[in-house]
């Protein structure tokens, strides 16, 4: 290989600066921890999740402006419930408590918590009885959401209630020397009507932050830390279509320009157009050392007779590696590769070593190209979450509609191609998503709908068109609405657009004769068929 080493190494480009402001959120295991920060981000403040039993010392090392300590599925007085360290209530800058973090520093000053009475889940109305500057601008009654059994049931001397609900007399509290403070409603989920005040009021007002965290500001300092690591050498990018790969190969060309080598494997799975817009937006407009691989026979090869979806997963997988490696042997001098891993794999992977994932969370591999690749890996989305990258991307005048992309499978069309994957299968179901995603567009839907797409299923059903019986294959809709992805709702596309995306996929895509739409959630149902 022309990299250097033997395995690739991770350089976390794109780390906390000292001379921004940051607020840190201790993880106790909340599943809205990433919401957190992202509403943190929307107050243009940088924010990081950090484990929850990060040091003090550590902390003092990372300089926050304030702490929040996050909700979490265990009860503070377990036995082995997680804690902090108990010096960080001692540190002379703000904490936020949220749910089971409320409950946490409330108990470190004397307060007593255990199981409620009343469990509450879900809206509740809440009502101000002195608000002070967190609730500066939020109504005196208003929507929460609550989702707790444990609460605070007898507040010690050191803190005074500032909100109540019918069920919880400590709503909201504040400590009356310090500045710590605790929500026992969660600000960060939407259904909380002012929950983005009540941060920003945090993050503003009572941390002092200024506000400065601004998308240009950061691409700049990324480009100026590429420039910085690289140096003379090559980088090499895999582009896919998809918006992270292409983020990455747009700020990287503008960091070191025609140091970037970028690499596209057609496989044959790939939407209609996608490979030709790649090259348009890369070669044509970027003019990127763009190398296209046409390998769709390849592929097609080793998927023939394959129905079962972890085989063409793997078959797919291995295969995409070494056509990706034979090509970048070919690249002279190339050292680095580039890699579009966002905040939430990082996380999620436990491959920040002051993150969340090593305490609490189950592990995850990051994804991306293997170890054995043997380049020096740079990650320079790593602190970014996807809508920050979608606007890094606009940013970087990337076209819209790449921008916008609907996320796509690594296997591509082969997951959506129920049973066995072949030339003329993918392109009926090509042809069919095409109108899909067309119609979504037409409508005015293509920006709500999170993801859509067609699936051509297995199955051949009776039809009739004009005096003849066909025998033909069948098209699945799918769209969604999500926030995260982890949980997905079906999308309600209005029945005049469903009407107009079957009638044209039946009257011009030939072989399918039935159009059915996807009603499912996720969970039960997964947002993929494969």
């Amino acid at each position: 290989m022309n990299g250097q080493g033997t395995a690739a190494q991770s350089t976390p480009i794109g780390a906390t600066r000292e001379d921004e402001d940051v607020i840190l959120v201790l993880d106790f295991g909340s599943q809205t921890a990433q919401l957190i920060a992202r509403r943190v981000r929307e107050q243009h403040v940088f924010c990081q999740i950090v484990r929850h039993d990060l040091t003090v010392e550590r902390i003092r090392e990372l300089n926050p402006r304030g702490l929040i300590l996050s909700g979490g599925p265990a009860s503070v007085y377990g036995e082995n419930s997680p804690q902090p360290d108990p010096a960080i209530f001692d540190l002379e800058i703000p904490i936020l408590g949220i749910c089971y973090g409320m409950q946490l520093a409330c108990r470190s000053q004397g307060s007593e918590v255990s199981p409620g009475q009343h469990r509450e889940f879900g809206r509740t109305a809440c009502h101000v009885v002195e608000g002070g500057d967190l609730f500066a601008g939020v109504p005196e009654e208003s929507i929460v959401w609550m989702s707790h059994g444990d609460q605070v049931q007898d507040l010690s001397d050191h803190f005074t209630a500032l909100a109540t609900t019918d069920t919880c007399p400590f709503a909201a509290v504040k400590h009356h020397t310090r500045e710590i403070y605790g929500l026992q409603f969660h600000p960060e989920v939407t259904h909380t009507e002012h929950g983005g005040t009540l941060l920003g009021n945090f993050v503003r007002t009572i941390c002092g932050c200024t506000g400065g965290w601004r998308m240009s500001e950061f691409i700049q300092q990324e480009v100026e830390l590429l420039r910085e690591r690289v140096g003379n050498n090559r980088v090499i990018c895999g582009l896919s279509g998809g918006v992270d790969s292409s983020v990455v190969a747009a700020l990287l060309y503008e960091a070191i320009g025609s140091q970037l080598s970028c690499i596209l494997v057609d496989n044959g799975l790939l939407r209609a157009g996608e490979a030709e817009s790649v090259v348009t937006c890369f070669q044509d407009h970027f003019k990127t050392d763009l190398h296209v691989v046409r390998a769709e026979e390849l592929f097609l090869k080793e998927l023939a007779g394959v129905t079962d979806p972890q085989r063409k997963r793997k078959i797919i997988g291995k295969l995409f590696i070494d056509v990706f490696r034979k090509e970048a042997e070919s690249i002279p001098d190339a050292t680095f590769l580039a890699q579009g891993t966002l905040y939430p794999d990082v996380i999620e992977s436990g491959a920040d070593p002051d993150g969340p994932a090593a305490t609490i969370k189950a592990h995850h591999n990051v994804g991306g190209l293997p170890a054995e690749l043997g380049f020096e890996l740079i990650e320079p989305l790593r602190d970014l979450f996807k809508d920050e990258v979608r606007a890094m991307g606009l940013e970087l005048n990337l076209p819209e509609e790449m921008v916008w992309r609907h996320p796509f499978p690594g296997p591509g069309l082969a997951v959506r191609c129920l049973g066995e994957v072949r030339k003329e299968r993918l392109e009926t179901l090509r042809e069919a998503d095409a109108i899909v995603i067309d119609e979504l567009t037409k409508a005015g839907l293509y920006r709500e709908v999170r993801q859509a797409f067609a699936v051509l299923l297995p199955i051949q059903s009776v039809g009739v068109m004009g005096d003849d019986r066909t025998y033909d294959d069948v098209i699945a809709v799918r769209a969604v609405a999500t926030d995260d992805f982890m949980t997905a709702d079906w999308f309600h596309v209005p029945y005049e657009v469903l009407g107009r995306i079957s009638t044209r996929i039946i009257n011009n895509v030939r072989g399918v004769n039935r159009v059915t739409y996807d009603i499912s959630s996720k969970p039960p149902s997964t947002i993929e068929w494969e």
